[in-house]
């Protein structure tokens, strides 16, 4: 049985993976900043697999650190690694840009990322085994407009994922990144601080992506065969064709 271990665990894409891996018995170890959401997914998933939360925010080196070290020796072996954790905020030209949002989105999507691999990395080395996911987005693909600093950690994302490959080959760790589009999720609501219209306007007139698909994917992407490593999958709704070209009926 492989133990996964999955950031941002608590919602949309996270909460999604870790239902698919809990119904194929993977142990899971599922990591966020909302206790009492880790709680309910604890009592959801503990008749179906072995379940250890952890509750930090990615964004505080010490706190990952000590989160992942304290998980019990039965889990620490980590097979699996979904760097799920990340946050949009603002849409704003840059001359207009909140250097907080700037702040929250590199030290989430970027430096968070890095933390958590940092702890894992390591064991995977030492054992010469193991398959990290990386959650980048198509705003790693292409720049859109007001997208700024949002897509420049999702390049950076990229980068480090190309970089992972490279740098773990020689110990037989398989890197990838599933790259979504539009997703249907708490993202909009995020990025836009919490109003609630603005951010279901994102989702309206074309059928967005779902948590779920995504879900689906990264599972069927670490339950290939060994030597398999699918390592770069961009997923667009039929809708899309690009980050600016949406088929909207409305």
């Amino acid at each position: 049985m492989k133990t996964a271990l999955i950031t941002g665990a608590t919602s949309g894409i996270g909460r999604a993976t870790a239902t698919y891996f809990a119904k194929n018995h993977f142990r899971l170890i599922l990591c966020g900043r909302r206790e009492e959401r880790l709680a309910e997914l604890q009592d959801e998933f503990s008749g179906l697999t072995q379940v250890h939360t952890l509750n930090f925010d990615v964004r505080d080196k010490e706190a990952v650190a000590e989160a992942i070290q304290s998980i019990p020796d039965d889990m620490k072996n980590i097979d699996i690694l979904v760097n799920n954790a990340g946050n949009a905020h603002g849409l704003d030209p840059i001359e207009n840009g909140d250097v907080d949002d700037w702040d929250a989105m590199l030290d989430i999507n970027v430096k968070g990322l890095l933390y958590v691999s940092n702890e894992v990395i390591p064991g995977m080395v030492e054992r010469r085994s193991g398959h990290i996911i990386n959650i980048g987005s198509i705003a790693g693909k292409e720049v859109y407009p007001n997208g700024n600093v949002y897509c420049a950690s999702k390049h950076a994302v990229d980068a480090i994922n190309q970089g992972m490959r490279m740098d773990l080959n020689q110990y037989g760790i398989r890197v990838g990144a599933i790259n979504p589009g539009l997703v249907a999720t708490e993202f909009s609501e995020v990025r836009f601080k919490g109003d609630t219209e603005r951010a279901e306007n994102v989702y309206k007139g074309y059928s967005p992506l779902k948590a779920e698909d995504i879900a689906d994917i990264i599972t069927f992407v670490v339950t290939r065969p060994y030597h398999v490593n699918i390592a770069d999958l961009l997923v667009l709704p039929t809708a899309q064709a690009s980050a600016t070209i949406l088929n909207k009926k409305v």
